[in-house]
């Protein structure tokens, strides 16, 4: 596991509560007892567990391309001055990656200020508490939130480089260039390979995290980089909705292909299987994304909790659940998610009344649960209407259209502007003499 942070110091205390939570699992899991025997050791467990990170800013792009090169080309090591209490933990030095199995792209930037009062009085009173803290409309936000995403300076152009949206460089742009320079890992093996890997590795999964808030309202292409909304936590969040469930449609592939293709590959070296995105969300977890001081932090954890227990099906609460939908998919056996039609559809972390997690298929306005119009009939009797937005509407043919036409030219935008930038780094890295 490769945990990325924004610096080294992250970095350890990230792998230290990681540690500590593996070695908890190992010595009090009665499951992993059970299977072992009597004479289980939990470093049987910990020792096959290896964590490992690397440094990231997602505002910064050279940062990212130096993390990418740092995974692709060079090795990693355990932090050393980690402590390691009975040899619990394998000691690695210099490990060389030799594949990515998954990428988790989970992390991001609200620009939100606080708690816009009049508006959460509103909701309360107007759509009452489930769904005034499922679909919150009282996050407080400004617009015009910019970045050099070459320096990653805030509000600050580095001579003639233009801006960019900050929540959407972070939410968005940040993952989708890392992705794509993480390529090499995520393929598998070209036409022409006969090695066994060829035929038994399964395709790279690149899995993005959404949120449950945002709809159709929330995006406008005229505005992709969310600069001019006030909603730019929920419009890039919308544009992630629109990238992966429409990864796979003939009129995003041209995109998607030059997208996830290896900039080094030539044409008669095509991998054999490119990666394939996947689409989830954590449900509503109280995090410190949402800035609130210690009072209304606990209230509102209070409040979350009442939601559940009301019979919301979307409150996971904690971000260790929350992370239920994610962990699934990472872990999930690639012919089930072939036959399920994963890649289009967005999977949602959710919990039961005593908080049990499962995994939920959610709906998305406009595309429905699977990409398809539905007998709206029988799905009031499934398992996953529970839940269903107040108001929300059915999917239609025009609706997917809209969807899927909508959906390639981002595909469209977002390539063109992923290369922009790219030879932007290009120029800048070449001026520090660093390598490209």
């Amino acid at each position: 596991m490769i945990p990325t942070t924004r610096s080294a110091k992250k970095s350890r205390e990230t792998i230290s509560l990681l540690r500590q939570h593996v070695r908890k699992f190992a010595t009090t899991s009665p499951a992993l007892r059970s299977r072992a025997g009597p004479d289980y050791d939990p470093r049987q467990t910990t020792r096959r567990v290896h964590l490992l990170s690397v440094q990231v800013d997602l505002c910064n792009l050279p940062s990212i391309r130096r993390a990418a090169n740092q995974l692709i080309s060079g090795t990693l090591s355990k932090p050393s001055d980690l402590p390691n209490e009975d040899n619990a933990f394998e000691t690695l030095v210099d490990v060389r990656i030799p594949r990515l199995d998954s990428v988790i792209f989970n992390a991001g930037i609200g620009g939100w200020y606080g708690l816009d009062w009049p508006k959460v009085f509103h909701n309360l009173f107007t759509k009452g508490l489930v769904s005034a803290t499922t679909w919150p409309e009282f996050k407080g936000a400004l617009a015009g939130h910019v970045i050099d995403p070459i320096t990653g300076k805030k509000g600050v152009g580095s001579g003639d480089v233009p801006q960019m949206g900050e929540v959407f460089c972070a939410n968005v742009f940040g993952h989708y260039v890392f992705a794509h320079r993480l390529a090499p890992l995520l393929s598998r093996p070209a036409a022409n390979d006969t090695s066994e890997n060829a035929a038994i590795l399964p395709p790279g999964r690149i899995i993005w995290e959404t949120s449950i808030e945002p709809d159709g309202s929330h995006f406008s292409l005229s505005d992709i980089q969310a600069t001019k909304t006030k909603a730019a936590y929920e419009s890039t969040k919308r544009l992630t909705d629109l990238l992966a469930l429409t990864s796979t449609l003939p009129g995003s592939r041209p995109y998607v292909e030059s997208y996830l293709t290896p900039d080094s590959t030539k044409s008669s070296e095509k991998p054999a299987q490119l990666p394939k995105i996947y689409l989830v969300h954590p449900g509503v977890v109280q995090t410190t994304l949402f800035p609130l001081n210690a009072f209304m932090y606990f209230w509102y954890m209070v409040v979350l909790y009442l939601t559940r227990w009301l019979g919301s099906p979307w409150h996971p609460i904690t971000a260790y659940k929350g992370a239920c939908a994610p962990a699934w998919l990472a872990l999930q056996q690639q012919e089930w998610l072939d036959s399920a039609g994963a890649e289009r559809i967005k999977w949602g972390s959710s919990t039961d009344f005593w908080g049990e997690c499962r995994v939920k298929k959610t709906e998305v306005d406009g595309w429905g649960w699977e990409g398809k119009v539905e007998d709206v009939k029988a799905l009031r009797q499934e398992e996953r209407w529970k839940g269903r937005k107040p108001g929300a509407k059915d999917a239609t043919e025009e609706s997917l259209a809209e969807f899927k036409a909508l959906g390639a030219e981002c595909w469209k935008r977002m390539e063109e502007l992923r290369k922009e930038w790219e030879e932007r780094v290009d120029e800048y890295l070449a001026k520090q003499g660093e390598k490209a």
